[in-house]
């Protein structure tokens, strides 16, 4: 296998996975690097090898996992059962595993140095250099084939954190990266001690871990840290880690609601490093993903109860009824535009500020394919392209 080096990222150093809906383990394949025609969204049978058309007729997907901005602009959706689809503008381009991406169930995507693209699925790593894909598995050294979250260092180290550990690729080899296993034993339900949810590197160069019972981990080069409840977080499974533009890490957790960390005080019983927001003020103590947009609002979805916003100061939270797809969201992005990008249960969705609260108007509307459609057609083009089969 020819492996390209990864040196540094290019606009973002995190993109990280959330939890809902555990992925079920594949037979594994060969590494490859192939594609093929990409199936029409509306198509009523998928053309020739492509065995996984777009399942809905209107939404890009049912459950839009992870979003992401490359650095030409394009926007990609990850989604759980479609692949992961690409946006330039006007057309609307679906990559899956009938097409060579390693899964159809994306958690989350970087872009180097180089401006490939890597894909964390279900059945491993894939990368996509702009023609066609490589898969690398656990014959790879990869930990394990079910991958939730990737980060790309300022090194150009890629991390994966997947259901059984941590592996580092170097551009040519993956190494295991230990984490304490979490004591599930007060937790049976719980079948994955090792699984890492979340990966980001803070302004330090620290590396963060957000294990799954087992509390938050942070690297700093040489020593492996551990904070957990006994040291004031709010709970040990630990969903999502973001550090905010003042330094501070927001950790968002499966029971305990949303904490935010100073890490300028020494953690402890007593301590007044973690700060802690519940079911007061989220609705729900079961954060999925937390973001800060460019404005510096922070915003936290909660699972099954909507999402909200903070100033700092305010907490505003939104469901339903502000638009039908927010009471399940997944995963959040600003573009480059400054266009907050909502992806939910129901769809894609995008955030209107101008909107005043509670008018009968929705802040947040639905963004479809006939939206996608409306503008292809202004602009004389077509709204779904097919990637040809690459010769050999």
């Amino acid at each position: 296998m020819k492996y390209t080096v990864v040196r540094s990222l290019v606009l973002l150093l995190i993109a990280a996975c959330d939890e809902p809906g555990k992925p079920t383990a594949h037979a594994d394949r060969e590494s490859a690097s192939t594609t093929a025609p990409v199936a029409h969204a509306d198509s009523k049978a998928p053309p020739s090898g492509v065995t996984s058309a777009p399942v809905s007729a209107t939404q890009i997907s049912q459950y839009i996992r992870r979003m992401f901005q490359d650095r030409d602009g394009n926007m990609w959706f990850g989604t759980t059962s479609d692949g992961v689809a690409r946006y330039d503008g006007r057309d609307l381009v679906y990559f899956n595993a009938a097409n060579g991406l390693g899964s159809d169930w994306v958690s989350s995507m970087v872009q180097d140095q180089q401006g490939n693209l890597w894909f964390g699925t279900r059945d491993g790593v894939s990368r996509f250099d702009g023609n066609g894909f490589t898969r690398y598995t656990t014959k790879d050294g990869l930990a394990d084939d079910r991958v939730w979250c990737l980060l790309l260092d300022k090194s150009g180290v890629l991390w994966c954190g997947t259901q059984e550990g941590v592996s580092r690729f170097n551009g040519r080899t993956f190494t295991s990266f230990p984490i304490p296993a979490a004591d599930l034993s007060q937790h049976p339900y719980y079948q994955d001690p090792k699984q890492i949810n979340w990966i980001i590197q803070d302004k330090a160069g620290n590396i963060w871990f957000a294990s799954n019972g087992g509390g938050a981990y942070r690297y700093d080069g040489h020593t492996l840290t551990n904070l957990s409840e006994k040291d004031g977080l709010c709970n040990n499974f630990v969903q999502t880690i973001l550090e905010d533009r003042a330094g501070n890490l927001w950790l968002g957790t499966r029971y305990g609601g949303l904490c935010k960390y100073d890490p300028g005080s020494s953690p402890g019983a007593g301590s007044n490093a973690f700060t802690q927001f519940t079911r007061k003020e989220l609705k729900g103590d079961h954060v999925w993903t937390v973001y800060q947009d460019s404005a510096g609002m922070i915003w936290i979805s909660v699972a099954a109860s909507g999402l909200c916003s903070y100033d700092g100061t305010t907490f505003t939270c939104y469901n339903e009824q502000d638009g039908e797809g927010i009471r399940v969201v997944q995963s959040l992005l600003e573009d480059a535009s400054g266009q907050l990008w909502i992806g939910t249960s129901n769809g894609v969705y995008k955030f209107d500020p101008s909107t005043p609260l509670r008018t009968g108007r929705k802040r947040f509307t639905n963004w479809t394919k006939q939206n996608i459609a409306r503008r292809a057609a202004e602009e004389g083009g077509s709204v779904f392209k097919a990637v040809p089969r690459e010769r050999n």
